[in-house]
């Protein structure tokens, strides 16, 4: 179940949803909050977006799993 970004924790592995111009999509690589931001968990990298909504990571996760997708609920 997506829950809303202000409470996403730090320190955990995060799959993070987004908004554009097509809707909402789910991020396809874990992040973590960290103090300035964002990181991904594979690179290391900072990664700059304005996440909507956030789940826990699931590493077993199958193509085309966006079920649920709806920020906003």
């Amino acid at each position: 179940m997506w829950k809303p970004i202000l409470n996403a924790p730090f320190g955990r592995d995060l799959e993070l949803a987004v908004l554009d111009e097509d809707g909402a999509h789910a991020l396809v690589f874990p992040c973590q909050r960290v103090g300035e931001g964002w990181k991904n968990v594979t690179t290391g990298a900072r990664v700059d977006i304005r996440p909507t909504h956030w789940r826990d990571w699931v590493m077993e996760k199958t193509l085309n799993e966006d079920d649920g997708l709806q920020p906003g609920r």
